[in-house]
């Protein structure tokens, strides 16, 4: 059953989305009618694509109301059974929201489908009305040689980083003269399809290009490829962090907020829990001998970030990670958490997160905990007190296999994790389990990695969930 401010929410999204898809209204030369206004006004213009942005905060239920607009909409008899298309940024984000609506296909008429790959969106978007489709933005992204075909996001860097920007490469006739610009292929031009963008601002902007003045190529936002493949579809945005007054990008792209449930109010009507922070100092040290070194996943870590200063921040990054994750420094926070972690389970059932800059450091902090409390490691992912949570490949690091594991073995692993009643009861992490991933006896986040922004905020919510005797 929907909450009060779910059930205001869908309503008012509901109403404005009708707006957004009309038939803009016809241009003519004629003396203003003038104007009268009563009353708060939300969203834009009729027809201009732009339903408004819901911010409801990190553990109020915004995927479910998320669920609830689909819904509303996809019955709506002015909608004319409509498409809806629900865009997210990473894999992981998209599988668990995928899980969300997977469980309201009675709400939804019909089951949702999760994209595969370029192909596959193409193959599932080309129709002619009604569908609930998943995707990541990085799909919307023109094959660089048409004569290849389609590839999956494994197969192109770009779709497995997560980054906001995406790079096209200009073909010019005979290779000479100024490079053509690259365009994704019309999907359908109805104006009954409606993307459902959540954490909008994160990857949802960039329609000029930037040309490398040495290399020729441009670069340009996914949103300008989403909005080549669908031109004519409404655009709404759901966000757990509210969006600074000064980002007009997300304004521009989605309109202004039509509905509100921020933090304090959360945590007054009891669906959240009050957050409390406290700092916690290392002393940091490096060797002369310790060589800088750049996480293989660099990108994802400076999501957000824009190309030139991403380049810039490399040296920084490297620098910083191989003083964090010096030894000597990781063998003091490894003893600190130990001691704070075993004081807050004698106070309080539920379990922890440790966010670390590299899995490097991960690897490593988790060496360190084991050395120091034996008994909580265990090799089988169905026992131990402690585990790593990670990607990687075969081909990396020895000592990083045990970690690493497939889709099937992490998702056990969170199920596990999940549950008050296992012994799993911390968790290391550098990007997963950040995002979208609910777990209400979490009690407890030990934050060692640089964040800011609407990055910090998603992840610092891990803790907000209601919970037996978490203090509200």
């Amino acid at each position: 059953m929907a909450g009060y401010h779910q059930f205001g929410a869908v309503n008012v999204a509901v109403e404005e989305t009708l707006r957004a898809t009309s038939s803009p209204p016809e241009r003519r030369i004629a003396e203003s009618a003038g104007i009268y206004e009563a009353g708060p006004r939300s969203g834009g213009e009729p027809g201009d694509r732009r339903v408004g942005v819901v911010w409801h905060t990190q553990g109020s239920g915004k995927s479910l109301t998320m669920a609830f607009y689909a819904g509303r909409v996809i019955v709506h008899p002015e909608m004319a059974n409509p498409t809806i298309v629900v865009l997210t940024d990473r894999n992981d984000l998209d599988d668990q929201l995928f899980g969300t609506f997977a469980r309201c296909q009675d709400l939804l008429r019909q089951p949702p489908v999760q994209v595969e790959s370029r192909a596959d969106l193409c193959q599932k978007l080309a129709i002619g009305s009604g569908g609930v489709v998943f995707t990541t933005i990085q799909k919307f992204f023109p094959d660089s040689d048409p004569t290849s075909g389609a590839s999956s996001p494994s197969e192109n860097p770009a779709d497995a980083s997560g980054l906001p920007l995406s790079r096209a490469r200009g073909r010019g006739a005979g290779g000479g003269g100024s490079p053509a610009l690259d365009l994704f292929p019309l999907l359908s031009d109805r104006r009954n399809i409606v993307v459902i963008a959540d954490e909008a601002h994160r990857s949802q902007y960039g329609f000029g290009e930037h040309v490398d003045t040495q290399t020729g190529e441009r670069t340009y936002g996914f949103a300008k490829y989403l909005r080549d493949a669908l031109p004519n579809a409404a655009f709404i945005a759901f966000t757990g962090t509210p969006v600074e007054l000064t980002d007009r990008n997300t304004r521009a792209v989605f309109g202004d907020y039509i509905s509100v449930y921020d933090i304090q109010r959360a945590v007054t009507d009891g669906a959240t829990v009050p957050i409390y922070y406290e700092s916690r100092l290392a002393k940091l040290a490096l060797n002369e001998a310790e060589r800088p070194r750049i996480d293989p996943e660099f990108e994802e870590a400076t999501e957000g970030e824009e190309i030139e200063r991403k380049e810039r921040l490399k040296t920084k990054w490297a620098q910083l990670e191989a003083i964090v994750g010096s030894e000597r420094r990781l063998e003091l926070v490894a003893r600190d958490i130990v001691a704070h972690f075993e004081t807050r389970l004698a106070t309080m059932d539920g379990k922890g997160m440790i966010v670390c800059m590299s899995r490097r450091i991960c690897v490593d902090l988790y060496k360190q905990i084991a050395a120091l409390r034996p008994e909580w490691h265990d090799d089988a992912d169905d026992a131990g007190v402690i585990k790593v949570v990670m990607t990687g490949s075969a081909s990396e690091r020895q000592d990083w296999q045990p970690h690493i594991r497939n889709k099937g073995r992490r998702e056990a692993l969170a199920k596990r994790f999940r549950d008050p009643s296992t012994p799993f009861r911390l968790v290391i992490v550098r990007d997963m389990w950040l995002t979208g991933f609910d777990a209400p006896s979490l009690h407890t986040m030990y934050l060692d990695k640089p964040m800011r922004g609407h990055g910090l905020m998603q992840t610092i919510a891990r803790v907000n969930r209601v919970f037996k005797d978490k203090p509200s």
